[in-house]
């Protein structure tokens, strides 16, 4: 670590933390788009290579496969290595194999292909998570976190229309190809822009770096550095070891809200431009923009209630409402709005309850990564790779059971009533046993006790 004393000291302090949450943002829609991209182009895809439904929902949950494997080893691998390094090597292998998805012949190539995606994307967003723990202060993670994330509905909002639009225009195969050289183009700007450590940056005064190690509210004359969050124990091993990251309770309850979530995110992501085709008999354009409100919504919604997560934090100094009853308060909503879908023949009735149900669900996406940094400053990345992984299973499941469901009944209903099922057990969960008060290490609102 250099000696931050050396450094020039300025009057004012730099931003430059908020470029290193843009570069992340920037990602982060780019990474969507591609990862989204398949759900416009699976129909043309099946007409041409001949796919069933059942085999349309393998290659749609192909992608959960691939990244569950390499989600978690990212985690490790960022806490390891830096996230420099490993989102340099994790984009440009998705380039290849987001250009590949363009050359494939068959089911099984398909399949391959977007497994592929899925092992060169799963170390994002453990990066996500690794560079903002390192580069921003507990009381502006959440916001931060908020904004990144809020590239997740905000791309699928603006691809939706450019991807059908791509696809009319270049084919399927086509649109593969522009998405793959898009991709590429954010490769040379992280690698020299980014540093693993704030300290190691150019563009970071001494300034800035006061604000990123203080600790708390500005005002709180208390504040301690950054670094007195995750002590090391007396044989230099970290605070946080393997059996608390499987066994603490609000880790696990976050764990599988996070799962649901993912269920839900992919449910939509995958099944909702086959579902408006299908029962709605929209055209591949048409879906394109019916998509963009619900998207937007959630777009809106998430970022909201990122912002809304820090104040309450600081207005309370609690984190259980900060994060826990925004986990459960959001699941449930879009627990009992989704229920509506299933009875209703109007696309208009069935947009306003999808658009509430899915910016519900995403509306506490931030909450989910904050805790893993609230809980385990020190091992956040990991955390954020276990959690992921549940949710890389989701991504499977989702499309894959969902593909089943209408593969054999030839309706959506049963799939709308199993996301009400795991949105209920998430909000039961998260109430008994997420508290993230009780269980975080040298948090400055941690407490001994479950508030």
């Amino acid at each position: 670590m250099s000696d931050i004393s050396s450094r020039a000291s300025a009057s004012a302090a730099t931003y430059y933390r908020w470029v290193v949450v843009a570069l992340l943002f920037a990602i982060i829609v780019i990474n969507y788009i591609d990862r989204s991209a398949i759900s416009y182009a699976i129909g043309p895809m099946a007409k041409e290579l001949g796919i069933t439904d059942s085999q349309q929902g393998l290659v749609l949950g192909a992608f959960g496969i691939g990244y569950a494997l390499t989600t978690f080893i990212g985690g490790i691998l960022v806490d390891r290595f830096g996230a420099r390094i490993v989102l340099a090597i994790s984009v440009a292998l998705w380039v290849v194999s987001i250009g590949g998805t363009g050359l494939v012949q068959g089911f099984m190539l398909a399949l391959v292909a977007r497994a592929a995606l899925g092992l060169a994307e799963g170390p994002m967003f453990p990066g996500m998570t690794g560079a903002i723990s390192r580069w921003l202060s507990p009381r502006e993670r959440g916001k931060a976190m908020g904004s990144s994330l809020t590239a997740v509905p905000l791309s699928l909002a603006i691809g939706a229309p450019i991807v059908s639009s791509l696809i009319a225009w270049l084919g399927w195969r086509g649109m593969f190809y522009v998405l793959a050289v898009v991709s590429f183009m954010w490769l040379p700007l992280w690698w020299f822009m980014f540093r693993d450590r704030p300290e190691q940056s150019g563009f970071v005064n001494e300034a800035e770096l006061r604000e990123i190690r203080r600790l708390g509210d500005a005002s709180d004359a208390s504040a301690e550095p950054d670094d007195a969050v995750a002590p090391a124990s007396a044989d230099g091993a970290t605070s946080t070891s393997w059996h608390r990251l499987l066994t603490n309770p609000t880790l696990l309850a976050n764990y599988w809200a996070f799962f649901v979530f993912g269920y839900f995110l992919f449910f939509f992501m995958t099944w909702l431009p086959g579902y408006l085709e299908r029962v709605f008999h929209l055209s591949v354009s048409a879906v394109g923009w019916f998509s963009v409100v619900p998207w937007a919504a959630a777009a809106v919604v998430l970022f909201s209630l990122g912002h809304f997560s820090d104040n309450l934090l600081k207005r309370t100094h609690r984190l259980r409402p900060a994060r826990s009853h925004l986990i459960a308060g959001t699941q449930a909503i879009a627990a009992v709005a989704i229920i509506p879908v299933a009875f209703s023949s109007s696309l208009t009735l069935s947009l306003i309850f999808i658009t509430i149900a899915l910016a519900a669900s995403m509306g506490a996406n931030s909450a989910y990564y904050a805790v893993n940094v609230d809980v385990a400053p020190d091992r956040s990345a990991t955390a954020l790779g276990i959690m992921d992984f549940g949710f890389a299973i989701a991504g499977f499941l989702a499309p894959a059971i969902t593909g089943w469901v209408v593969g054999s009944q030839g309706s959506f209903d049963d799939a709308f009533f199993l996301l009400a099922a795991l949105g209920l057990s998430s909000v039961i969960l998260t109430l008994l046993f997420h508290r993230p008060d009780a269980h975080a290490i040298g948090h400055p609102y941690a407490t001994d006790h479950a508030n």
